[in-house]
């Protein structure tokens, strides 16, 4: 297998749950600021939608989409479960991934894409800057919502971790790069975000 990597939070995702589970896949490293990505023969032989990452596989064949790779992986290597063992527990996982993707960290992304990233995302895509702000406000009103939620638990699905949190976890540190800090008024996120920041996938040597 081979594993397109590049800066930005999708990419690490996949890096995190690597690194959980104690995989090594050799990487490639697409250039994203030089728009390598959007370019052939990444968007020709890997990826027609110029994105990352993307993972080939033995056969030739190439996955894209972070959920997509990470289930993947999760079956191909199924120690340290992080989707689940039982149906119930893959659901749960699932809902949970979903929510916060939804509800944070896709307006968290866009939000920044049409505004301190327009220099770079406006010739790539569709740019709404007259957005921004509020896509910005629904992120947060995302993590007001989780807040409560995990009052009482100690992962964002449960009492284990779970691909659900090292995709919020990626998109939150990449927001609090990129001018939308993690408000410490929301403290179980908190919380949970400062055990997440010092597991040592997140601090690869």
């Amino acid at each position: 297998m081979k594993f397109y990597n590049s800066i930005g939070p999708n990419p690490r995702v996949v890096t995190l749950f690597m690194a959980e589970k104690c995989i090594e896949i050799p990487q490639v490293t697409v250039d994203l600021r030089g728009g390598e990505n959007r370019r052939a023969p990444y968007n020709v032989d890997v990826n027609p939608a110029g994105q990352t990452p993307a993972l080939e596989l033995d056969d030739g064949s190439v996955l894209c989409e972070i959920t997509a790779i990470c289930e993947y992986l999760e079956e191909r290597f199924p120690e340290t479960p992080l989707i689940g063992t039982t149906a119930e527990e893959r659901a749960n996982t699932r809902m949970w991934t979903r929510r916060v993707d939804i509800k944070i960290c896709e307006p968290l992304t866009n939000g920044f894409r049409f505004a301190e990233g327009l220099p770079l995302f406006e010739t790539r895509m569709r740019c709404l800057p007259e957005a921004a702000a509020g896509l910005k406000a629904v992120a947060q009103d995302g993590i007001a919502w989780l807040d409560p939620p995990i009052a009482d638990r100690e992962f964002i699905a449960g009492d284990t971790l779970s691909l659900a949190d090292l995709v919020l976890f990626a998109f939150l540190d990449f927001g609090a790069s990129v001018g939308q800090p993690l408000d410490p008024a929301f403290t179980n996120v908190q919380r949970w975000y400062e055990r997440m920041k010092s597991r040592p996938s997140a601090n690869p040597n």
